[in-house]
């Protein structure tokens, strides 16, 4: 098989079988170098995410030091006016219903995740069994 550039090759003395082998071992490349790009595209956007999972991390603690200092203004505050236990009762009460809240609407939320990939099964299903086997 004999190829001029930017011409076609010329397959007249090739058989079909070698055709075929040529076609299943380009197929067969070209699935691996997809892979290895799609490998390194996720590596660099993982090591992305894991900064960004870092930095909101760090953000959350500090949400977390806020709302903590505000909980304990607001319980120094109620006690002006009532006795300290009522008073940190009170807050810990105000935080009882919060964290309730945020339990059932993340419980609901989850419940509503599909585990299962549909379009990757549903596009796996249509892939030819000879793309299945070279990968």
């Amino acid at each position: 098989m004999t190829q001029t550039p930017g011409r076609r090759p010329d397959v007249g003395d090739t058989s079909v079988g070698q055709l075929m082998s040529n076609i299943s071992q380009d197929l067969s490349t070209l699935v691996r170098q997809e892979l290895a790009l799609a490998k390194a595209e996720v590596k660099t956007e993982a090591k992305q995410a894991g900064k960004g999972a870092g930095m909101l991390g760090g953000a959350g603690f500090g949400g977390y030091m806020v709302l903590l200092f505000l909980s304990i203004a607001l319980w120094w505050a109620l006690s002006n006016v009532m006795d300290q236990g009522w008073a940190a009762l009170i807050v810990a009460a105000v935080w009882a219903v919060i964290a309730a809240v945020l339990y059932a609407t993340g419980r609901s939320r989850l419940r509503r995740v599909d585990p299962v990939p549909e379009r990757t099964v549903d596009s796996l299903k249509q892939m030819p069994d000879q793309v299945r086997r070279t990968t």
